[in-house]
């Protein structure tokens, strides 16, 4: 398909559980060929997006639309041309890797010679004949991920898929995403809420908080709307934040206890210094710096913290 080719399309996606409106008029435009990073913070409502993708739910309003064609007209053609791991893959752990993928090409109809390639994409061949049960957990991803991409999808949907992985699994699972689009001309749409991990294999990125997306785009545009920051660590933390308020400045807070304010010049810098001082704050450290990507998510989605749905 042509790179200029939407794969994925929404228009007003809109999912509501009670008075929770977890997907709040979500459009996404996701081209064909990228890796696209469906980012933020947990409960954010990026697994319920996907189930809406996936047709797993229904949408309370607006248009899911893959390949082109609306998905409630063109499920199960659009189904057959789209690979999924969403959450823990589910895998029988008294067969063997091999037989696993086995059940599903009978199930799915893929020709014998699928099992085969899938577990070379993913690098199991020598672990195939080998028990599930005495698998590592980055094996057990590695093998959902083949059971996912069983038969060569046009698409494939990843929901958190280096969740609870060591550092080892994590640069496994990314290099092995990474190579996706190129070897096996496939699209992937990867959810996940690790900034650092997106930022190092998505060329295209969405992110959402609340349910509703905040920012759109190539990751190289997400890139260029850092700016001049400032790092401030003081205590009390929460009357540092007050002030910083009633001075004109948003700060968010990082998981170390940082604040983070953007659009800080030097002149800004020395102002807020001695504002805090004199409020009787006191103040460990306050540097300027360039914001990175993760200051840019962060003032997106606010603080990054939990929340109660998905």
């Amino acid at each position: 398909m042509n790179g200029s080719v939407n794969i994925i399309e929404t228009r007003g996606l809109v999912r509501r559980f009670g008075a929770l409106t977890a997907v709040d008029r979500i459009d996404l435009d996701v081209p064909a060929g990228c890796i696209y990073g469906f980012l933020g913070p947990n409960g954010a409502g990026k697994t319920t997006t996907i189930r809406l993708l996936l047709g797993l739910i229904r949408p309370d309003a607006g248009e899911v639309r893959l390949f082109g064609k609306p998905l409630r007209g063109f499920r199960r053609e659009s189904l057959a041309r789209t690979g999924s791991l969403v959450e823990q893959p589910s895998l029988h752990p008294h067969l063997t890797g091999r037989e696993n993928l086995e059940i599903v090409r009978i199930l799915r109809r893929r020709p014998r010679k699928s099992v085969d390639k899938a577990l070379a994409v993913v690098r199991l061949e020598k672990e195939a004949d080998r028990l599930v049960g005495t698998y590592s957990l980055g094996m057990r991803q590695r093998l959902g991920l083949a059971v996912a991409g069983l038969g060569d999808p046009e698409l494939l949907i990843l929901d958190e898929p280096t969740n609870g992985l060591d550092p080892a699994g994590i640069r496994e699972i990314r290099l092995l995403i990474r190579s996706l689009p190129g070897e096996l001309g496939m699209t992937v749409f990867l959810s996940s809420h690790l900034l650092s991990e997106v930022e190092q294999v998505a060329s295209h990125a969405g992110i959402v908080d609340r349910g509703r997306l905040v920012f759109q785009g190539k990751m190289a545009d997400l890139a260029e709307m850092k700016g001049p920051g400032l790092e401030i660590r003081a205590r009390p933390r929460d009357k540092a934040r007050l002030l910083l308020a009633e001075a004109g400045y948003e700060s968010v807070e990082r998981d170390d206890g940082a604040l983070l304010v953007a659009d800080a010049d030097e002149a800004a810098a020395a102002a807020l210094a001695r504002r805090l001082i004199e409020a009787g704050i006191d103040v460990s450290h306050l540097a300027l710096r360039r914001a990175t990507l993760e200051d840019v998510f962060l003032k997106m989605t606010g603080n990054g913290g939990e929340r109660s749905s998905s």
